[in-house]
């Protein structure tokens, strides 16, 4: 029960810090400033051991893509720079496929409101679906909190978290930092 109510405010707020409407501000969505984060190798956390379950019932987790360059993005359909993102991110799962693997996690909808966005968008990767359990979530807590949405990280062969992007992730800049990992000699 104690991880389930921490799990919840977590998730709470993480979404009123994120993503949320200002009607101060003529209803427009504010969220992470777009700061890049990135951890050098020899720094770096130890391997975010993750899971969850995508929205089409099939369990991923991070034991699973041992060795893959991954990269996570937090996510929620209503969310606008989400939507202004997901273009970019479809265009880079497209440019690294078998190369990186592409995960979103949707942090706020049902599995059929996330493969509604997934169909309009043309989303070619699977994305978890955490807003009941916020396991994914949690998982990275006190590691890199996604602590706005959307968020991006890119997580090494070894499964530690390489770099973070709060808020909308520019195409150029998650590249630099895709291409920055796979060019890292391996252990």
């Amino acid at each position: 029960m104690k991880k389930l109510l921490a799990t919840l405010v977590l998730i709470s707020g993480m979404l009123v810090s994120g993503c949320t409407e200002n009607p101060g501000i003529n209803n427009t969505y504010q969220s992470g400033d777009g700061t890049v984060t990135e951890f050098k190798k020899e720094i770096r956390s130890e391997a975010v051991s993750w899971a969850g379950t995508t929205s089409d019932g099939y369990r991923i987790e991070a034991e699973n893509l041992a060795g893959v360059v991954t990269v996570m993005n937090f996510w929620y359909a209503a969310c606008t720079p989400c939507r202004v993102e997901m273009p970019d991110l479809v265009s880079l799962a497209k440019q690294y496929e078998n190369k990186v693997q592409f995960i979103g996690v949707n942090v706020r909808d049902t599995a059929e409101t996330a493969n509604a966005f997934r169909r309009s968008f043309q989303v070619n990767f699977p994305t978890l679906i955490d807003k009941d359990t916020g396991e994914t979530v949690l998982a990275f807590t006190g590691v890199v909190t996604p602590s706005a949405v959307p968020t991006t990280l890119v997580i090494d062969r070894d499964g530690k978290v390489a770099a973070r992007i709060l808020g909308l992730a520019e195409k150029s800049t998650l590249r630099t930092l895709i291409q920055t990992v796979l060019d890292e000699k391996t252990n």
